[in-house]
């Protein structure tokens, strides 16, 4: 039996995800007819039954699924959307990037891989004077980049991004690994539906608890890119997630 406050969390998701997202919740719990319970009973991240929030955009607006490992372990930050940290609004300071962003490793990485990419910052000069400049520039009026971080993810869904953790919850005292091993027959019944998109959609998948969904059966369908988790520096380089995002201008205001 799913907990009614676990199946209340459907609310945030579109209308066109709902069939799909009940049969996993089902899936989870006829793996583990005790996880769910525990669960509605536990403290948990993300609060505010945001379990599944990052279900908004509709199903078939879907054209790349980026999975990271798991929620913001601090309530502020944990959205129910991958690696939008809600504690982080603007993006610039006079240093550069905004002390939120820089304190938001992962997020600084990827904001710095973008600046690269979009050949707005030259390769190897991400720290120090260049981007003081950077954060002059994009804080100037005028500039037409975007400002904060709800801006970044409205680009992203625009280009029809699922912006989905591996583990969709975070308790302290349950490894993440552990978290992510639970809802696996939640994400198999999520990527069979996807896999119903033509074309598919292409997975991103970002560190070792998201790349555990290879061996989720079926996942050959669809394109993927597979890169090292952002918060390590070496993500800022990698020439995959660079040609994949530098076509998006996702650092440019378009609205």
């Amino acid at each position: 039996m799913i907990p009614a406050d676990i199946l209340a969390t459907l609310d945030r998701a579109d209308p066109s995800w709902q069939p799909t997202l009940l049969a996993g919740l089902e899936a989870v719990d006829n793996a583990d007819p005790a996880y769910l319970p525990a669960l509605a009973v536990d403290t948990y991240l993300p609060t505010d039954g945001r379990l599944l929030a990052a279900f908004a955009l509709p199903l078939d607006a879907v054209r790349y699924v980026l999975v990271g490992e798991g929620p913001y372990p601090r309530p502020a930050s944990a959205t129910g959307v991958c690696f939008m940290d809600g504690a982080v609004d603007g993006l610039w300071s006079d240093k550069g990037l905004s002390k939120t962003v820089n304190r938001a490793t992962s997020l600084r990485n990827f904001m710095k891989m973008l600046l690269i990419a979009e050949g707005i910052l030259p390769a190897g000069q991400s720290t120090g004077a260049p981007m003081i400049e950077i954060g002059a520039r994009a804080q100037a009026a005028g500039s037409g980049m975007i400002q904060t971080l709800p801006n970044l993810q409205a680009n992203l869904t625009r280009h029809g991004f699922l912006l989905l953790n591996a583990a969709l919850v975070f308790r302290r005292d349950v490894p993440p690994v552990r978290e992510a091993r639970a809802w696996l027959p939640f994400l198999m019944i999520v990527m069979d539906a996807l896999a119903e998109l033509h074309p598919a959609p292409t997975l991103v998948l970002w560190g070792k608890i998201a790349a555990q969904l290879q061996v989720l059966s079926g996942i050959a369908r669809f394109p993927q890119a597979v890169a090292e988790h952002p918060y390590n520096l070496s993500f800022i380089d990698n020439p995959l997630m660079q040609s994949l995002f530098g076509k998006m201008q996702l650092l440019q205001d378009l609205a």
